[in-house]
């Protein structure tokens, strides 16, 4: 089991080597990513619902739902709890966007070893070009993959979000005036 580990570790080292620094901050930034994707997911699992209770026992201990001032205070209310529940979506956003585009740096970065290495040996070796094709390809696939992972979660998210928005509009009901 250790020794698997071990190996494991180490091939995890030689991939992250292979892409060159560029990967490491690939790898960095898909990690805050999804940090902030999980702490989306257990909100919305756990901290939205005491939020939404408190909101709701407020609203209920009013002694009237019809008035101007009535329907102000159920406004801030969902405007309150909207804006807890948007908590880091845009940044989540903006990773999301990231992550394609440092790929992209990497792509470039990895060409032009290939181009150092054309300029210095004439084309003539082939394992160093190879070196850095390798730094080219491997960026730019580990951001697409960054990318498309954190835009599938940050679908989920965001419907969550406008599910529990609307959902908190129905439980803050209205009472009508009669006229």
């Amino acid at each position: 089991m250790y020794y698997a580990i071990l190996d494991y570790q180490s091939r995890l080292m030689q991939f992250m080597d292979s892409g060159g620094p560029v990967l490491w901050l690939i790898a960095f930034l898909t990690f805050l990513m999804w940090t902030a994707i999980l702490e989306r997911i257990w909100y919305f699992h756990s901290g939205l619902r005491h939020d939404v209770s408190s909101a709701v026992n407020a609203w209920e201990a009013r002694s009237e739902h019809s008035s101007w001032n009535a329907a102000n205070i159920r406004r801030r209310m969902i405007s309150q709890i909207g804006i807890q529940i948007q908590q880091n979506m845009s940044m989540i956003k903006t990773m999301v966007a990231l992550c394609p585009l440092l790929g992209l740096l990497g792509t470039v970065t990895g060409m032009i070893d290939v181009f150092n290495v054309l300029a210095v040996t004439g084309g003539g070796d082939a394992k160093a070009m190879a070196g850095g094709v390798s730094r080219a390809t491997i960026p730019t696939m580990a951001g697409m993959v960054a990318a498309l992972s954190g835009v599938f979660a940050n679908t989920y998210i965001e419907r969550q979000a406008l599910t529990e928005t609307q959902l908190l509009e129905d439980r803050l009901t209205k009472d009508f005036e009669q006229g």
